[in-house]
């Protein structure tokens, strides 16, 4: 019955759709570079709380007569990227101006790179449900941002434009792929790993909320099996992971629709409506031709050193794909609990400084300065894994930030739940109360009086008082109910404030209830 079901499901007119048409995607990324001044002159890069038109100058402002300086420190972060990419870095590069008229680009053209970027030929490798997949990486290059747009109504209640160019000049690095995605999953998890690679080599902080990443997408769709590309459509707005893939999902079933009852589809930039959950036109998408580009004559080409491009691939950290893989080969974590660590900066972080710390405590290892040893030997990395996988997280949900969690303390915790002298609930909110104010574990649990209780004698007098005042469970236990044993220790759990060592409490309690039976 259940074949015969399976069988029912391929004809439905969906699954028939899908099997009949290819998604074709290519991704676009515009990052915002981690640098103190803009690209082409020294106006401050920190935006936060700055006033409309506070960080300009007559070079972001397009000014007459001005000249551009290029950044330096924004062209070692492109390159960097691109070594990490395993990307074909350009001896000799060149600027290019693209030509096009909107009130948020002062000099009616933008600072660009065309057919000679930093970085060429790159690649990407990420997980997916389906197993890794590789995107390959078309270019890398820089360009300048421009300035911003708001819509508003003035006192009158006309509807009015403000132009604050404050991000017109901020250095922006434009990551483009190959047209080699298929599914909207995939388009999520290319610009999940890649604003991972951003933060590792520092290049940028890459907050999608913010406007530090943006994310486009070309769309189109084609006959399975065909190799003509059909006509695509840019899509935009999208402001977080999860819009990534809920628009490009919609566009893919938009444009099979269309293409299902022989509607013409017309090359344009659509915008995503994260409320209506749909795509909307914005207007006809121009092509390469239309801007006009041709080389900046106020800007020399750049030459890349050899020896300037070792020094920064030697200074490279550990990549993500690289961490993930040694979290589970040399460590033995499971693929998603590498995978959890290293999607968070912090919680990685507090994760290898935990390791660290575990380490020095190895036997033949001279303890760190300021880490005594744990009674019993350093917790596992599984151990660790579980609390910054965990415990961690919720913490820094809830405060909104990592506040002042140490690996060392973490490791000392670990040890005090391992060899009985802390609970696990009370664990947690030892750890809690560390990462607030950064106070050693021990001072924490002494403070609030929380250390485990496991002496026999020290515990006799909270059972016999649990068992005095719960006959009914105890008479319930001794009938055959065995569910009634984890109900008074409970009890005792309840009455030492977490404090018992619940299966030291559960042994006595058993003996107790079966020897006076």
């Amino acid at each position: 019955m259940a074949a015969v079901m399976a069988e029912a499901a391929v004809d439905t007119p969906a699954a028939a759709s899908a099997t009949r048409w290819e998604a074709v995607i290519g991704i676009e990324v515009h990052a915002q570079l981690r640098t103190a001044s803009k690209m082409f002159c020294a106006c401050s890069t920190e935006l936060r709380d700055a006033g409309p038109n506070s960080h300009t100058c007559p070079v972001c402002l397009g000014m007459p007569g001005v000249l551009p300086v290029i950044n330096r420190r924004a062209v070692e972060l492109v390159l960097a990227t691109g070594i990490a990419l395993e990307a074909e870095i350009a001896s000799v590069t060149r600027w290019d101006r693209k030509n096009y008229f909107y009130p948020d680009l002062p000099k009616g053209y933008q600072i660009s790179q065309y057919d000679l970027p930093l970085a060429s030929n790159g690649r990407l490798t990420f997980d997916t449900s389906a197993g890794p997949f590789t995107v390959r990486i078309r270019r890398a290059h820089l360009e300048e941002d421009t300035a911003r747009l708001q819509h508003t109504t003035d006192e009158f209640g006309r509807r009015i434009s403000l132009v604050d160019f404050n991000r017109s000049g901020l250095p922006l690095m434009e990551i483009v792929t190959e047209p080699d995605v298929r599914t909207a999953e995939q388009a999520r998890r290319y610009a999940e790993e890649l604003r991972l690679l951003l933060r590792a080599v520092g290049a940028s902080d890459a907050e999608m909320e913010n406007g530090q990443m943006r994310v486009e997408a070309n769309v189109s769709i084609r006959p399975a099996g065909a190799e003509a590309f059909g006509t695509r459509t840019e899509v935009k707005n999208m402001n977080s992971f999860r819009a990534v893939e809920r628009a490009i999902a919609h566009e893919i079933e938009r444009q099979t629709r269309a293409l299902e009852v022989g509607e013409a589809l017309v090359q344009e930039t659509r915008g995503w409506d994260d409320v209506r959950n749909e795509t909307y036109t914005m207007r006809i998408k121009e092509d390469s031709d239309d801007y006009r580009y041709f080389p900046e004559p106020d800007l020399p080409p750049l030459r890349t050193d050899p020896a300037w491009l070792e020094a920064i691939r030697s200074s490279l950290p550990e990549l993500p794909s690289a961490r993930r893989a040694r979290y589970v080969s040399a460590l033995g974590l499971s693929p998603y609990d590498a995978a959890v660590i290293v999607a968070d900066q912090a919680v990685s972080a507090l994760f290898e400084d935990a390791l660290a710390a575990a380490r020095s405590q190895a036997p033949g290892v001279p303890p760190a300065s300021g880490v005594p040893p744990t009674l019993g030997g350093p917790p596992t990395p599984k151990a660790l894994a579980n609390w910054v996988t965990g415990e961690y997280p919720r913490i820094v949900k809830a405060r909104g930030d990592g506040g002042r969690a140490s690996g060392a303390q973490l490791v000392r915790l670990v040890a005090m739940v391992e060899d009985g002298r802390l609970s696990g609930t009370n664990a947690k909110e030892v750890f809690e109360r560390h990462v607030e104010t950064g106070d050693p574990v021990e001072l924490i649990v002494s403070g609030l009086g929380l250390s485990q209780i496991s002496d026999e004698v020290a515990l006799a007098a909270a059972i016999d008082a649990v068992l005095a005042a719960n006959q009914g469970a105890v008479l319930d236990y001794r009938t055959g109910k065995q569910q009634a044993l984890g109900f008074l220790v409970g009890q005792v759990m309840k009455a030492t404030r977490g404090r018992a060592n619940a299966g030291v409490v559960q042994r006595l309690v058993r003996q107790r209830l079966e020897n006076e039976a």
